[in-house]
């Protein structure tokens, strides 16, 4: 029975990077052709930022609608063609399911649609300071999103356990609904700092949902394992067009969503204190952005790095843009494997 997921998981990947690959011509033209290009600031507050990055001015954004498009066709479309069509195939490839997608589901489509909408604010230049939205309204939208999604774990689920690897369950209680929400919150941050050089969100985060999806198969959560599948293809295709140079650029609706996605799966799987390892990159990105801000604030105004988050460190420093990405990538893929080596013992054990 295992070969059959196995099957089904490749099969949805496959077609999930194809059907993305298809449809990018036609988002590419609208976002060109309505110039939804990207921002640079230009108000003197980043100087080395707008020096580095001045000439991906006007490059589309929003191409994150590529991956949570594609996800949310593929969930409500073969759920539908399983229900209404008799045929044994589209119910095999039906991934729709109550206790493991649809929450997931639900939350990225919802915050990728906060995400969208801010994208298009800041290329406007429409909100707060031209920009869009301002930052601590996003977080407060974020985190009811995040404790909808905690009340589904601890009232509906009835779910209250942390696991933590060679130590064992705890149980939190009601603590738990803080515990969900800071974990979606934080991981959402982390993912939206990392989003800032081409391909670097993009590759990092192929390499943590595609760990993922080993960990949710081998945990028996068969839908969430092709759920991570379908947004691995997806991401796949997104950084076929996103690589340096890229053609458009991710934006607030595919790093905001796909970090409370990724959270969410690893709530599910009850692997939150494995994802640091998937996600290492991220967890550098969010740190060396809060030890910016908290030196600029505590040392008056003395910054540790040049410019935060790390990656744009790098870059001031003079490392190539595909250079500090792809060494990102290789950083991501190790640390990964050694998550899943962690996962791994852990379960035998």
């Amino acid at each position: 029975m295992q070969d059959f997921y196995i099957i089904k998981i490749f099969f949805l990947t496959a077609l999930a990077f194809i059907f993305t690959v298809s449809w990018t011509p036609i988002l590419t033209h609208f976002l060109y052709k309505n110039q939804l290009g990207k921002q640079i600031r230009n108000d003197g507050s980043t100087p080395l930022f707008t020096k580095m990055h001045s000439h991906k001015a006007g490059t589309p954004t929003m191409g994150g609608l590529l991956v949570w498009v594609t996800v949310l066709i593929f969930s409500v479309l073969f759920y539908y063609l399983a229900k209404f069509l008799p045929f044994a195939f589209f119910k095999y490839l039906d991934f729709l399911s109550r206790s493991e997608t649809l929450l997931p589901l639900g939350c990225l489509v919802a915050s990728a649609i906060v995400g969208l909408v801010d994208d298009f604010l800041d290329v406007r230049k429409i909100g707060y300071k031209n920009r869009g939205i301002k930052f601590s309204h996003k977080f407060i939208i974020y985190a009811v999103i995040a404790l909808f999604g905690a009340f589904w774990f601890y009232f509906k689920l009835g779910w209250d356990i942390v696991h933590i690897p060679f130590l064992g369950d705890f149980f939190l209680g009601w603590y738990y609904i803080l515990f969900f929400v800071a974990v979606v919150v934080g991981t959402a941050f982390a993912v939206n700092q990392t989003d800032g050089l081409d391909g670097l969100a993009g590759g990092t985060l192929l390499v943590a949902f595609g760990a993922y999806g080993v960990i949710a198969f081998s945990v028996g959560k068969y839908d969430l394992a092709s759920f991570c599948g379908v947004l691995g293809g997806a991401l796949l295709a997104f950084l076929w067009f996103n690589i340096n140079p890229a053609r458009f650029f991710m934006g607030d609706t595919g790093s905001i969503s796909l970090g409370v996605t990724l959270a969410l799966v690893a709530l599910y799987t009850n692997t939150v204190f494995i994802m640091p390892f998937l996600g290492i990159i991220f967890v550098i990105e969010a740190f060396s952005t809060i030890i910016q801000i908290l030196s600029k604030k505590l040392r008056s105004g003395k910054k540790v790095f040049l410019s935060a988050p790390i990656h744009h460190h790098f870059e001031a420093l003079g490392w190539p843009e595909h250079k500090i990405v792809m060494r990102f990538w290789v950083i991501a893929g190790v640390s990964a494997s050694i998550g899943l080596v962690i996962f791994l013992l852990d379960k035998t054990l």
